[in-house]
């Protein structure tokens, strides 16, 4: 019973996705810093934002299985497909989410202030192309390093 989660503590795969997300969300606050806004470490927690930790999960995990599998093998072709889904999903439809919420909030203030007791709805959901893109870069490097033994 106890074999399997050792299995699972030294798949490379694995911890090399995970790490390139634990990586992006960690950049997010220092991104924003970089750009004026301020060093907001609560942004680590946050979705969203510069750089996309799911493209950089599913970037690393693909990459990592090329590397280990090769990059002919169909095992590498699904992780493409896996990967490229979520990108589209964080860059599109959560994206367009995140502005329904701003449009949503906005109708609100002007014509109901006041009538609303509610929360206001989470406005940052998704990714532009080049967050996504950032994500992508992040988890190919991260999952580079994990890989071939190097230090990140």
């Amino acid at each position: 019973m106890a074999e399997w989660w050792l299995q699972v503590g030294h798949n490379r795969v694995l911890l090399a996705a995970l790490l390139a997300m634990v990586v992006a969300q960690g950049l997010k606050p220092w991104w924003h810093a970089l750009r004026g806004r301020g060093f907001d470490g609560r942004l680590m927690f946050a979705p969203g934002g510069m750089p996309s930790s799911h493209a950089a999960l599913a970037a690393a995990a693909a990459h990592a299985i090329g590397l280990t599998r090769g990059f002919a093998s169909p095992l590498f072709a699904l992780a493409v497909v896996v990967a490229m889904i979520v990108m589209y999903d964080a860059a599109g439809v959560r994206r367009a989410a995140g502005e329904h919420a701003a449009r949503i909030n906005r109708l609100f203030d002007e014509l109901q202030h006041g009538v609303w007791d509610g929360p206001a709805l989470r406005e940052v959901l998704g990714h532009t192309p080049w967050e996504v893109f950032g994500g992508l870069l992040v988890g190919v490097l991260v999952a580079q390093a994990v890989m071939t033994g190097l230090k990140p």
